[in-house]
């Protein structure tokens, strides 16, 4: 799925993808010079041109979010023409308070018989609205029928019969750009449009657009690295080359979750929404293209490719729209107006029902809190919220619906959940994997937190590529003994048990012949030594076996079959240790929140470290969103959750990273840790460090995505 997400916006993609494979051919793209290109009737038979517009003016009465969807997917045909420009002129006309204009002109301009085109900015001087100057770089301005035009901040409309155009050829060889000339041009009372967030809706289509090229520059320079051989393998199979494609469906899947969100916006919200669009969606054409010419080599750089032209379409987007740097001034003004945007699920009406009922169970529960904590908490735990996705008993069967509401319900009560901290990926791997006596013996007290649990994963030369661990584990009478020793084990030095993983056969490849265990930290032969972090903690800690006996009991999963088990706990992991700050708070919230105490205005390049941060939080949040309402509709997160977590690893080192460097001098100064300004984010800076290693380094993640979302080759084995 692409910018929309719902069964009928991805059947609309496909139509419309389908349409220009058969009538955008190469031939017709290379060879347009101005005017209607010979498909245009086709994009108003179906209905592309009216797709935002209401329907008593001809249009189909969708929005913004399926005009955003169909121009996506032309832009990755390189469709020539004024179907852009025609679109976003429709969008203004139809937000206008003119019903005599969206009447007279909308009609047309969905049916075909009308072009149109917006100039962002323009010089115009007049009185009583007879106007004279000139707008620069309008695109599609030779090709109009209807100009839409600034005139401080109100906006009017004139027919290109009134004004002189001169056509200009612009960077971007499919589509000119014009320079329109007005003289003494007297704008009828009903062409007066008056004040239009066009700005705005400029920043929703063009990032569309943005976002169509950036979405061709990944699909074809993937599939050229999964052919294209050199040194004996495949491009794709180079780190370099997998992480650089990685970087750029990233960079793709923020510029469409931005736009997307952007067009659900309104109010203050929507000037909000659409700035951090106007970040992300050109930057991320741009960056896609550069390196797509990067991945294609020699080849990519010829005048007969395709490249190039992506390339140039994305740099005149993100000139007609505005420097980045200018739209990260409004994200940053806004966020420190106090502007928000909550990421709110609009849920079913038949979730009231349900939502009654399990807000009755939770108030229940939030009574025991009277007599115990450990009570609410086993409480919780009995009735299976607190990992409610499980089957019962140790969960509910909760679908994706169900897991919303329960969230929703318990924030509302106040009701938090147990910390289970690791316990929260060891459950879900017992519950797969192991016997029922081992659920019964420890899942209650995890599920409640009362047992801590420690991962006994990593070793001093396997840290991410786990399946060359060398702890042995060797068959005795009754079970096995463990040998050997782990490291970077959090909370090891106060858990009292432990899963571990340890080899018990050298044969066949490193990912068999390794068995996965319940370890009692409490046994004779495990030895603890706390490890000292940077930031002075002490969290994570080496952990010595020397012979320590686990029983055939606590053996999860079949001897040897160990691998699948603790990639069932490594999905939890990572999913965990990705869904927020890792403890340290360093949020964008708490980043505002510095900013309002320093009692100085920011400097431009600080405003600028401020809004890059704040575009980053609001990708992720607009991401996650984006995953939920695609489990609630039964579909795969896909590439949305795989690009979220990895953003979300380092997003609280960009949040820290900008604090310290607004603090300046006053930080280096701070010892002590645990006061002020200056010592909390000290702490953060340093803390925050860990997030992309532990959990899977950020190189492992970026070869996940490129391996299972954008099907490049894997890593060939050592020695191969």
């Amino acid at each position: 799925m692409a910018i929309g997400l719902s069964e009928e916006h991805e059947a609309l993609r496909e139509s419309v993808a389908g349409w220009a494979e058969r009538n955008v051919s190469a031939e017709v793209v290379r060879s347009f010079e101005s005017g209607r290109p010979p498909f245009w009737l086709g994009l108003a038979e179906q209905g592309l041109l009216g797709l935002h517009l209401p329907e008593e003016f001809g249009g189909s009465g969708y929005g913004l979010l399926e005009a955003a969807v169909a121009i996506e997917a032309l832009a990755e045909r390189m469709t020539p023409g004024p179907f852009v420009p025609t679109v976003l002129a429709g969008a203004v006309i139809a937000a206008s308070g003119s019903d005599k204009a969206r009447a007279e002109l909308l009609p047309g301009l969905a049916d075909g018989s009308l072009t149109a085109a917006v100039a962002l900015s323009a010089e115009l001087t007049g009185d009583s609205f007879v106007l004279s100057g000139t707008a620069e770089q309008v695109l599609g301005g030779a090709m109009a029928d209807v100009l839409v035009l600034p005139f401080g901040d109100i906006w009017v409309a004139v027919d290109a019969s009134q004004v002189r155009i001169e056509e200009i050829r612009s960077l971007d060889l499919t589509r000119a750009v014009a320079k329109v000339t007005l003289e003494a041009v007297a704008v009828p009372e009903d062409r007066v449009l008056g004040e239009v967030d066009v700005r705005s809706i400029a920043a929703i289509i063009l990032g569309a657009e943005a976002a169509g090229v950036a979405a061709w520059c990944v699909r074809a320079a993937s599939d050229y690295a999964k052919v294209r051989v050199q040194f004996g393998r495949p491009i794709g199979q180079f780190q370099g080359i997998k992480h650089k494609l990685s970087r750029m469906l990233v960079a793709l899947e923020q510029a469409r979750a931005t736009v997307w969100d952007a067009t659900r916006a309104s109010g203050e919200e929507l000037a909000y929404a659409a700035a951090i669009a106007g970040v992300m969606a050109p930057d991320a054409a741009v960056q896609c293209a550069k390196d797509a010419i990067q991945t294609f080599g020699g080849i990519g750089y010829t005048y007969e490719h395709d490249a190039h032209l992506y390339y140039r379409r994305a740099l005149t987007l993100r000139a007609l729209l505005g420097s980045s740097s200018s739209w990260a001034a409004e994200v940053a003004a806004h966020a420190l107006a106090g502007v928000q945007r909550p990421m709110e699920i609009d849920l079913p009406d038949s979730a009231a029902e349900l939502r009654s009922s399990i807000a009755a169970e939770i108030a229940e529960i939030a009574e025991i809190a009277q007599l115990s904590g450990v009570e609410q908490k086993r409480a919780l735990a009995d009735r299976g919220f607190v990992m409610s996705h499980l089957p019962r008993p140790w969960g509910r069967d909760a679908g994706p619906l169900e897991q919303v509401l329960i969230q929703q319900e318990l924030k509302a009560a106040g009701v938090k959940l147990p910390n289970m901290i690791i316990g929260a990926w060891v459950v879900p791997s017992v519950v797969a994997y192991g016997t029922r006596e081992q659920q019964e013996r420890f899942l209650p007290k995890t599920l409640s937190g009362e047992t801590i649990w420690c991962q006994l994963f990593s070793e001093p030369g396997a840290g991410s590529d786990l399946a060359s661990l060398q702890m042995k584990a060797t068959r005795v009478e009754g079970g096995w003994t463990l040998s050997g020793q782990k490291i970077w084990t959090s909370v090891a030095h106060v858990a009292e048990w432990g899963i571990c993983i340890a080899r018990n056969s050298s044969a066949g490849s490193k990912h068999e012949g390794i068995t996965y265990f319940l370890v009692d930290m409490k046994s004779p032969g495990v030895t603890v030594r706390p490890l000292t972090e940077m930031t002075g903690e002490n969290l994570f800690n080496e952990v010595f076996l020397d012979d320590v006996f686990v029983p055939d009991s606590l053996v999860v999963g079949q001897v040897g079959d160990g691998w699948k088990v603790a990639r069932n706990t490594l999905s939890n992991e990572r999913v965990s240790l990705s869904s927020g700050s890792g403890g340290t708070g360093a949020s964008v919230p708490d980043l505002l929140g510095l900013v309002s105490r320093l009692g100085r205005p920011l400097t431009p390049a600080e405003e600028q470290a401020v809004a890059a941060v704040v575009c980053e939080g609001h990708s992720i949040n607009a991401l996650s969103l984006r995953v939920t309402l695609k489990q609630l509709a039964g579909a795969e997160p896909g590439a949305d959750a795989s690009v979220r977590k990895l953003l979300s690893t380092s997003h609280a080192q960009h949040v820290s990273e900008t604090a310290v460097d607004l603090l300046g001098a006053s930080a280096v100064v701070a010892a002590d840790m645990k006061l002020g300004d200056a010592g909390y984010w000290n702490r953060a800076v340093l803390a925050t460090r860990a997030m992309t290693i532990y959990g899977g380094t950020t190189e492992v993640q970026l070869n996940i995505i490129g391996e299972r979302m954008l099907g490049l080759p894997r890593d060939p084995e050592p020695g191969k």
